[in-house]
């Protein structure tokens, strides 16, 4: 199989990438490797990619119609005749707080550049796109666990509304076009090489720099907390499948108490944080939940790894490239 994914550079991106080289399938990365969080993280995980011979990276913008045309073009030029193409777009604007301040940002990258993404998928005739979307698009849905069948028309954050409006355009373009598309609802991902602006990723610098641990929602809250490597496993489950339309929820199955993350993670530390109890953050949640029933019978998703295991598992990393 041939891919096109976006967001390779990214957290989940670079992860999916490691699995579909590892299985020998040829990837063709895209990334702009912006600011918003530390780019030398970003290089660091591309230059592991870049040890594959069937990886090529491709520097660019989704929102660029160039960069993109040339992907595009890269992806399905060197495709043999037998050849299965997919387009892998993980590549968006993250995170509920960031979209509040920034919402010009998400506006671009998640709507218009998606719009872009899945245009070229008709144009190119590209077999199938896989794409990113989230649990926030339940909002603050009061019937838990979310189910897929569940309304998702009351967003409380922008982040939420533009992977919505995600989901709606891929219906649109199989219902007019038959692209093929699936939509992936992550719930609240974890792991190694993952993102600063996370939480896991957040108390962690806290804790090691002896600074307060900012604990939203007078630390309340739960969340469907989701190993990366599980995560991984659904989303390249749908790039074989390559179903007309589906939305799947990835998660883990099972909710986490917020406090029990973090004690988790001052174990495997060996450290101990102070905490900073604050107040629910604006277009943020009390708990997420995850029903993965649908994941389950049509991607055969068996997720295996519990906070217990992969919070260890992220502080090794985390020691490890910080020198700690």
């Amino acid at each position: 199989m041939r891919i096109l994914l976006t967001g390779s550079a990214g957290f989940i991106g670079f992860h999916t990438a490691l699995a579909l080289l590892e299985r020998g399938d040829t990837v063709i990365g895209f990334d702009n490797f912006n600011e918003y969080y530390d780019p030398d993280l970003k290089e660091a995980r591309t230059t592991i990619l870049e040890g594959y011979e069937n990886f090529s990276l491709m520097r660019g913008d989704i929102t660029n119609l160039q960069d993109l045309e040339a992907a595009f073009t890269a992806l399905m030029k060197d495709a043999s005749k037998d050849e299965e193409t997919r387009i892998c777009h993980l590549a968006a604007q993250a995170g509920v707080r960031h979209s509040i301040e920034h919402p010009d940002e998400f506006l671009r990258d998640n709507i218009q550049g998606f719009g872009y993404v899945i245009e070229l998928t008709k144009k190119h005739n590209v077999g199938g796109l896989i794409y990113a979307s989230s649990s926030s698009v339940y909002g603050n849905n009061k019937e838990q666990p979310n189910r897929e069948t569940h309304n998702t028309d009351n967003q409380v954050s922008l982040y939420g509304m533009t992977k919505k409006a995600n989901e709606l355009q891929a219906h649109v373009y199989w219902d007019l076009f038959d692209v093929h598309s699936t939509g992936l609802r992550f719930f609240t991902v974890y792991g190694p090489y993952g993102r600063p602006d996370m939480a896991l990723f957040l108390f962690a610098n806290w804790i090691v720099n002896g600074k307060p641990m900012q604990v939203f929602g007078e630390g309340k809250m739960q969340r469907d907390f989701t190993y990366v490597d599980d995560i991984v496993s659904g989303i390249v489950s749908s790039l074989d499948h390559n179903y007309e339309c589906e939305v799947f929820n990835l998660g883990a199955g099972h909710t986490e108490e917020l406090m029990d993350y973090i004690t988790a993670l001052e174990g495997a530390l060996g450290m101990e944080g102070e905490k900073d109890m604050l107040p629910m953050q604006p277009g943020d949640v009390v708990s997420t939940a995850a029903d993965i029933t649908k994941a389950k019978t049509m991607l055969g998703y068996e997720p295996q790894t519990r906070i217990a295991e992969g919070v260890p598992r992220f502080v090794d990393w985390y020691k490890e490239y910080y020198k700690i």
